[in-house]
């Protein structure tokens, strides 16, 4: 599990490690294998690092599960746009072969 450090200027000289993506879902794995405060412990991470993590990875699928609900139903409205523009196509079809045969 690798992370990247990087410093960060403040009045106190600590410095911020930024994890890479693959380390939060290893890190997610381990807390749902053995709790959030044995896998903290373990990765020697806060609590709260670990919330957030789940939290943003719940709103990251949840995302991605409404666009899938989006795409499916585009699809099927412009499923029925093309069925009602054909049949349109044919009523003006009809229209036109009727008109002139009633001259």
């Amino acid at each position: 599990m690798s992370t990247i450090t990087n410093e960060v200027n403040h009045d106190s000289k600590k410095k911020r490690i930024i994890h890479s993506p693959e380390f939060k879902a290893e890190a997610l794995k381990l807390a749902e294998k053995v709790g959030v405060a044995a896998a903290a412990r373990q990765l020697s991470l806060h609590e709260s690092q670990i919330y957030g993590w789940r939290k943003a990875a719940k709103k990251d699928t949840s995302t991605s599960q409404r666009e899938k609900d989006l795409a499916a139903e585009v699809a099927k409205l412009k499923r029925q746009l093309a069925e009602q523009a054909e049949e349109l196509d044919i009523v003006k079809k009809a229209a036109t072969y009727f008109a002139k045969n009633l001259k």
